[in-house]
């Protein structure tokens, strides 16, 4: 057999897929068989097979030699088709708000550390964020990273913002994660957040958060405003299209509660 040329994280990668789409064909599946039909090694296919129950995505019926794929993969992919939904419900709500008041809005959701746009409407305007989806923005800088923490739990919140560095972008950028879990007390309580130049000098960015079904916040939606275009008598008036966006959009992912 010839020797492969691929990384050997490449094939690691191959040899996981190859196991679960050979799981995938039959309930449950012996290591021995796997192995055979797959042309791997028994001791290797048992120590991937171990590693993936280890994960969850493969179960083990007792001490027996036979394997299975868990629902962990249709969770997935749910949570996959989940966010397909969701980008198609947020474009036209985020459209109507487009049209009210011709500035930048964003879907963001989080992305382990991170928050991740998955959806943009450019400002109508020149003077304009500078921004695209795909782009990951600090969660402790950002409208949407604070409405995706408010309502966690906080021993998730610290945990998540123990591997995060805090860069001061701006005299205003949060230092430490205390000083961001104080503020996402307030952010719960009412229902939006706000980038004050926190992110980056003359941008305003308010956010507010969008649920799944089970009442879980699974994503942001933001406006975002030059300072110098920023009417503060209008604030109250855009956190309402944001609040009626977050609540339309939550209803028809099944969550009728929304709290704003």
């Amino acid at each position: 057999m010839e020797k492969s040329t691929q990384p050997e994280a490449v094939s690691s990668v191959l040899k996981v897929f190859n196991i679960l789409q050979a799981l995938g064909k039959q309930k449950e599946i012996g290591v021995s068989e796997l192995s055979q039909s797959l042309m791997m090694s028994k001791a290797t296919t048992y120590r991937f097979l171990q590693t993936m129950k280890m994960l969850g995505y493969v179960a083990q019926e007792g001490e027996a030699d036979k394997y299975s794929l868990t629902l962990k993969l249709f969770e997935l992919g749910a949570k996959s088709l989940e966010y397909v939904d969701l980008i198609e419900l947020a474009d036209k709500e985020m459209k109507e708000i487009s049209e009210q008041t011709d500035e930048a809005l964003h879907l963001g959701a989080l992305d382990d550390d991170a928050i991740i746009y998955i959806h943009k409407i450019d400002s109508n305007y020149n003077l304009r964020m500078q921004s695209r989806v795909g782009r990951r923005n600090p969660l402790y800088t950002t409208a949407i990273g604070k409405v995706l923490l408010a309502e966690r739990d906080e021993e998730f919140v610290r945990e998540t913002l123990s591997r995060i560095d805090f860069v001061k972008s701006t005299e205003r950028t949060h230092e430490n994660a205390q000083q961001l879990i104080d503020e996402l007390k307030v952010v719960k309580e009412q229902h939006y957040g706000e980038d004050n130049e926190e992110q980056e000098p003359g941008l305003r960015c308010f956010a507010a958060p969008i649920y799944d079904r089970f009442g879980t916040v699974i994503a942001g939606v933001s406006i975002s405003f030059p300072t110098i275009r920023f009417d503060e008598k209008r604030m109250s008036y855009y956190i309402g299209l944001l609040h009626k966006a977050g609540r339309n959009i939550s209803e028809q992912l099944g969550y009728k509660n929304y709290p704003a």
